[in-house]
């Protein structure tokens, strides 16, 4: 079916996409082989540097699980707090009073502005010198004040476009029924721009479960990735097999986020369809989604 921006392939647009696809398919295998050569050659691939993952429970009880324990614990705060308030700068980027507006619009630019590594490092360096919070605790209130920092300023601006994408309508008519600002946006906007930022919010909460390696890295925070340092010293130069596994698991925790939050959408957009409601398409660029609508 062709579209304004896609043309069905002819036939011989067809014949090149098989010789491409068969040459990076190729291309690929001899990547994937040079690389496991290169770690036969560094003895990478001997069975002992795995088989620790696989017969002894000790990685998983001492390093591999509570160092995500330790990375969920600091994901789940960040985003138990950066939602909200997020949302709330989002909201009050929307204000019609410029004494709300300007001030919030300055605080969500700042922090989304500073690199989020730099932001932990500063907060650890205040836990420090002005407050009482023990070097145990430290690493995780610095890698968590530093996330919700950031985060909160980007789901400020998902929170904006997806109020934005909202057809100007919906606003008016709520006017018209003589709802005030305040009822207008919790009561009719917000509902329905919950499935527009869904898929926005859940990238946003991935990159905060990735992003906690950073406290690992600079803060001496025991989060998942840094246990890969435990592994490696007791375990042999096994740092390839440990990345491994490391990466794994973040895979299959982001995966089940996703699918959770892809079920919650759909659940969202059938209950709007047994409504009667008509959806907007999603927002998965926070600019392109705030740049391209009216005002609310």
């Amino acid at each position: 079916m062709s579209s304004v921006l896609y043309d069905v392939p002819g036939p011989k647009a067809k014949r090149r996409n098989v010789l491409y696809t068969i040459v990076f398919l190729a291309v690929l295998g001899l990547v994937a082989y040079w690389v496991l050569s290169a770690m036969a050659e560094k003895n990478q691939l001997a069975a002992e540097k795995w088989s620790p993952f696989v017969t002894d429970s000790q990685v998983w009880t001492t390093y591999l699980l509570p160092g995500l324990v330790e990375t969920l614990k600091a994901a789940a705060l960040s985003i138990l707090i950066a939602l909200p308030l997020g949302a709330a700068l989002g909201v009050g980027r929307l204000s019609d009073h410029r004494w709300v507006r300007i001030p919030v619009g300055a605080v969500v630019e700042f922090f989304r502005a500073i690199p989020v590594l730099l932001l932990m490092m500063f907060a650890s360096a205040v836990y420090a010198a002005y407050t009482p919070v023990s070097s145990d605790f430290r690493p995780l209130y610095a890698v968590v004040t530093g996330l919700v920092l950031y985060n909160a300023s980007v789901i400020a601006e998902v929170v904006r476009a997806g109020v934005l994408s909202l057809p100007r309508g919906q606003g008016d008519a709520a006017v018209a029924l003589g709802m005030r600002k305040g009822q207008t946006m919790l009561y009719v906007l917000l509902p329905q721009a919950v499935t527009v930022m869904l898929p926005a919010l859940v990238s946003q909460l991935v990159v905060i479960v990735k992003d906690t390696a950073l406290g690992g890295a600079m803060l001496g925070f025991g989060e998942l990735l840094s246990q890969n340092r435990q592994i490696t010293a007791n375990y042999g130069a096994n740092t390839i097999a440990a990345f491994t596994f490391i990466a794994l698991i973040y895979i299959v925790v982001n995966a089940l986020l996703t699918h959770l939050a892809a079920r919650l959408e759909k659940r969202l957009r059938q209950g709007r369809k047994a409504a009667g409601v008509k959806d907007v398409a999603p927002i998965t660029n926070i600019e392109a989604g705030a740049a391209g609508s009216a005002s609310v």
